[in-house]
């Protein structure tokens, strides 16, 4: 179980990270996106609990916030992790290929992912994660 708030901060540090890459130089682009990869990754084979972002959170933001209203299961935000490394993926070896524009489309729909999950609180790939398990138990 996590605190719902932690995933809102990594959205928000993966859209800085993200908005940043659509916007400078390609090889800084690279490596930004390279970065944003290996934080999902990490949330992929660790958990969501044991990225960077997430000790960021549990050090220096959630001290100093209230005690959450209440604690969230973590295996919808690891599974967005995992769409996420997909969507940088894609984009790094659009990159890798000379495709700019197929990895710029790609950074693009995990920048509003991620824009939606920080401002909004709307997890898309956890809403994904959701509609799986219905679709299986129906």
């Amino acid at each position: 179980m996590i605190d719902p708030r932690g995933p809102r901060f990594t959205a928000a540090v993966t859209l800085v990270l993200l908005a940043v890459a659509l916007l400078v130089p390609t090889p800084v682009a690279v490596t930004l996106v390279a970065v944003q990869a290996l934080f999902f990754l990490s949330g992929v084979t660790l958990g969501v609990q044991q990225t960077p972002t997430a000790y960021v959170f549990k050090t220096f933001v959630r001290p100093r916030l209230s005690p959450p209203a209440g604690l969230e299961d973590a295996r919808p935000p690891r599974f967005a992790q995992g769409i996420g490394l997909v969507f940088t993926a894609v984009a790094l070896l659009a990159f890798a290929g000379g495709a700019v524009l197929v990895a710029q489309v790609a950074i693009g729909f995990a920048v509003v992912a991620a824009l939606l999950n920080a401002v909004f609180g709307l997890c898309l790939g956890c809403e994904l994660y959701l509609f799986g398990l219905r679709l299986r138990t129906s």
